[in-house]
């Protein structure tokens, strides 16, 4: 089979299931043949040999299936960065970005700032890209999903900041008994779970991704009202609280005041004008 064959068959199998199928087409050939997707394109004379060819229609046949791109490839970017994926931990989102330029556009302007936390860390990808951007930081990431830490400690090594990146097996901030002389940090970040138990069943997300990483409780909130009700413990005074949540989660607004009487709360919308991160400044 030509690359030009099994490139126009790919893109006519997934029309249905991707929004982008022939770019997905292009992506997954590349995969198999282990090369470019520029390669890809610039030769469609080339032909699949056998096993390749039983390759990319076994991979062509779980993506038509529904499952994940990322988990397929085994691995993803974000933040011009390189992860590793498996179902064992959420596929890293640009709208997760936002949270990572805010929170290094933070800590860039206060050079004595420079011990940070990420909650439910998954695949690491927002504690990695801060230590990678910044050479002097050091995160401490906890999740509570022991497959999902294997994951981020790969991605670590393989960006080079094991060294800096600290993994904690843990609860949230529950950190007390696995380093009770740890101090508290200067940002709190988080992508924690936000999507209402009810809604879980009607998304496609729910289908593949690890529910542990999705839900959110009966009302999205339990635990982004846990993480809140917890950081005033952690956060160093004039730190940074910065939480991705669903733009239907006012709430925790309403929570991280009252949690934080005498801090500046705002919420940033993202590129869709949805409302999407929660900040909480406090005073030094």
């Amino acid at each position: 089979m030509y690359l030009s064959d099994a490139l126009r068959e790919s893109t006519n199998r997934l029309s249905t299931v991707s929004e982008n199928p022939s770019l997905d087409a292009q992506i997954l050939l590349a995969h198999v043949l282990e090369v470019s997707r520029a390669w890809v394109l610039a030769h469609p004379e080339a032909s699949l040999n056998a096993e390749q060819e039983r390759a990319w229609n076994f991979a062509t046949a779980r993506l038509e299936g529904g499952e994940p791109l990322p988990y397929i490839l085994g691995h993803w970017e974000f933040y011009g960065l390189d992860f590793s994926v498996s179902p064992a931990v959420l596929i890293p989102r640009p709208e997760t970005e936002m949270l990572v330029e805010r929170a290094l556009r933070w800590l860039r302007d206060r050079p004595d700032r420079r011990r940070a936390a990420d909650i439910g860390t998954g695949s690491g990808c927002i504690a990695i890209s801060l230590a990678v951007n910044l050479p002097d930081l050091h995160v401490w990431a906890s999740d509570v999903s022991l497959p999902a830490l294997e994951i981020a400690k790969l991605n670590a090594q393989k960006n080079a900041v094991s060294d800096r990146v600290h993994f904690l097996h843990a609860d949230l901030l529950d950190f007390q008994s696995i380093a009770p002389h740890q101090q508290p940090f200067d940002l709190l970040a988080a992508n924690l779970p936000y999507i209402p138990t009810s809604r879980l069943k009607t998304l496609d997300v729910a289908r593949h991704e690890p529910r542990l990483a999705l839900d959110g409780g009966e009302d999205g909130l339990d635990l982004i009202r846990r993480l809140i009700q917890s950081a005033p413990r952690w956060l160093a005074p004039g730190g940074l609280c910065l939480l991705e949540i669903d733009s239907e989660l006012g709430e925790a607004a309403a929570l991280a005041r009252e949690t934080f009487p005498h801090a500046k709360v705002s919420m940033l919308p993202d590129l869709a004008g949805l409302a999407r991160l929660l900040v909480v400044q406090l005073h030094d």
